[in-house]
């Protein structure tokens, strides 16, 4: 698969480690649609047709067909030999000739943009959300905080306030995502104590669940959207930072 840079809609946005983020413009074009949509197999363009509004169909193609362009420069093949599969709790990998491909990747998008996090090893996960007030904020925070996170939240105002809950919301996102047990994994059981401290944007992460993974988590935000990535820690036998 090939794309002239006229073409493209993404750009590298931050590499961490070994894992490389890549933003993805999902504002309306007509014309990048319709080189993304070209991209799509059938049963993701049946996937697109399904979307009732013209909103998520168009971060749909943007995203996937960008998703493509990356893996197949990534894995040297061509788009029509890549396809995509689901693990058990529903996270896609990538299949390349039928066989699993040697990269793990995660996608997520928000309002006009979208990241999309890749590294050649290891399991990882990443979130985007615009800062936005929701009218249920409350039970967003019950269901995603943990009791200190809460507690912390609950002493706080204003701008200040929208910020921590989602710098920690898509830091627990971005694990959940990566941990991919999905909805198994209640992420209102923890909490992520070096979060609430503002000068420490990256730290390494146990779950309580299962502690023997270490998760190097890192916040991605800008004065444009909140974002997080996790991935697991392979082949170190000292993390640089343990924090609950």
């Amino acid at each position: 698969m090939s794309s002239r840079p006229a073409e493209r809609w993404w750009r590298q946005f931050r590499s961490v480690d070994s894992a490389s983020i890549l933003c993805v413009d999902l504002t309306h074009s007509p014309a990048r649609e319709a080189v993304a949509l070209a991209a799509l197999d059938e049963g993701e363009r049946v996937r697109w047709s399904r979307f009732q509004f013209a909103g998520p169909q168009r971060r749909f193609a943007l995203c996937r067909g960008a998703l493509r362009n990356i893996l197949c420069r990534q894995l040297g093949c061509d788009n029509l030999a890549l396809a995509f599969a689901t693990s058990k709790y529903g996270k896609p990998f990538a299949l390349v000739n039928g066989k699993p491909a040697p990269v793990s990747f995660n996608v997520s998008h928000s309002g006009n943009h979208g990241l999309i996090a890749f590294a050649p090893v290891g399991r990882l996960g990443v979130d985007i959300e615009e800062r936005v007030t929701h009218r249920r904020l409350d039970l967003l925070v019950e269901s995603v905080l943990g009791k200190e996170e809460r507690a912390e939240l609950a002493r706080m105002r204003g701008r200040d306030k929208i910020n921590l809950f989602f710098k920690l919301w898509t830091m627990k996102e971005a694990i959940a995502k990566a941990h991919g047990a999905g909805f198994v994994l209640d992420v209102s059981s923890f909490d992520m104590r070096f979060a609430l401290r503002g000068d420490v944007p990256r730290a390494d992460f146990r779950l309580p669940q299962s502690p023997e993974v270490c998760w190097r988590i890192e916040d991605l935000g800008n004065t444009q959207f909140a974002a997080a990535i996790a991935f697991e820690v392979v082949g170190e036998n000292t993390p640089r930072r343990s924090a609950a």
